[in-house]
């Protein structure tokens, strides 16, 4: 069935309640902070949760079908393997349990290892696999079912960021070759800008935002987002107003000037952050601030100090809080 539109209405008992379309060839990241059920929704789709509603695949609805008719693949965040089988077992096995031969199921598990660069570990078994080489066996092991929907959890976490980098690059180029739907769920702005064609916000137990990534980083609608972006963000009646941390002046006292926006608070941190030092103020709302080691240096920045921070008006973007 891949070619087919996603159109899901799904409600995942008290921990998150989603309505979104997902087209044939998509890759829809999602993403929100701890808690937002994110992975709960995932896991409805994949029949691992109680779940109401319905996820339409064209005319078919995914939760009316037994969990191993639903031709879903997924992939968990800690490379999870079979351990007692080896990486070609591993990735035959949604062959075999769907009714394919041996023959067939290794030779289709062969491919799909050459595609990712590991045939020569065919034969080892987890325990015997970096974890960066166990992450490629286990997405291996999720496109060999041919899935119409393809479900990515975190597939990057407690990976060295080299590797990080070369999987998230392997998994671009498979992504763009994939007929089905692809759902990945990311904490990390790099996973949603360079793989996702789309991305769904989860925040408060519902969606908060959907659009292109780069519409969703230019005008971030939740702190969590704008966090991942780099971006402080403050609710004013029906708007927001968006704006970089180095566009923020720190000092001891109340700025002066009309032309300015300004908020007091204590430091929260004070870490290096590149070539400049980051100040985290909980200035209601929490605001971010760059500036250089000497500046902090001569104001004697310290956790707990209490600080007034200021921007100019022309300085930050300003757009409705509903799109």
């Amino acid at each position: 069935m891949s070619g087919a539109r996603l159109t899901a209405d799904l409600r995942v008992a008290d921990r998150v309640e989603a309505s979104f379309v997902a087209e044939p060839g998509e890759v829809l990241a999602v993403i929100g902070p701890n808690g937002a059920g994110k992975s709960s929704l995932l896991h409805a789709l994949a029949g691992l949760v109680d779940v109401t509603g319905t996820a339409l695949l064209g005319d078919t609805d995914l939760l009316a079908l037994p969990v191993r008719e639903r031709r879903v693949g997924l992939v968990f965040q800690g490379q999870l393997l079979f351990p007692h089988l080896t990486a070609l077992d591993n990735v035959a096995f949604g062959l075999r349990a769907r009714g394919e031969s041996r023959a067939r199921a290794d030779a289709v598990a062969r491919d799909w290892l050459e595609r990712f660069g590991i045939a020569e570990l065919a034969g080892r078994r987890p325990r015997e696999l970096s974890g960066g080489q166990a992450q490629r066996v286990a997405i291996a092991r999720a496109l060999a079912t041919d899935p119409d929907v393809l479900l990515l959890d975190e597939p990057f976490t407690g990976l060295d960021v080299s590797v990080q980098m070369a999987l998230r690059i392997e998994l671009g180029r498979h992504l763009r070759d994939f007929a089905g739907i692809a759902l990945l769920v990311t904490h990390d702005a790099i996973d949603a800008l360079t793989l996702a064609d789309r991305v769904l916000v989860l925040d408060d137990g519902g969606v908060a935002q959907v659009g292109a990534p780069a519409e969703v980083a230019a005008e971030p609608r939740t702190p969590h987002v704008a966090r991942l972006v780099g971006l402080n963000l403050v609710a004013d009646g029906e708007e927001m107003i968006a704006f970089t941390p180095d566009a923020v002046v720190v000092s001891l006292h109340e700025p002066e000037g009309s032309t300015r926006l300004r908020w007091r608070g204590p430091i929260a941190t004070v870490a290096p952050h590149g070539d400049v030092v980051r100040l985290l103020v909980h200035a209601g709302p929490d605001l971010l601030a760059d500036l250089t080691p000497a500046a902090a240096t001569e104001l004697g920045l310290l956790p707990g100090r209490e600080v007034w921070l200021s921007t100019k008006a022309t300085a930050v973007s300003r757009y409705p809080a509903r799109g």
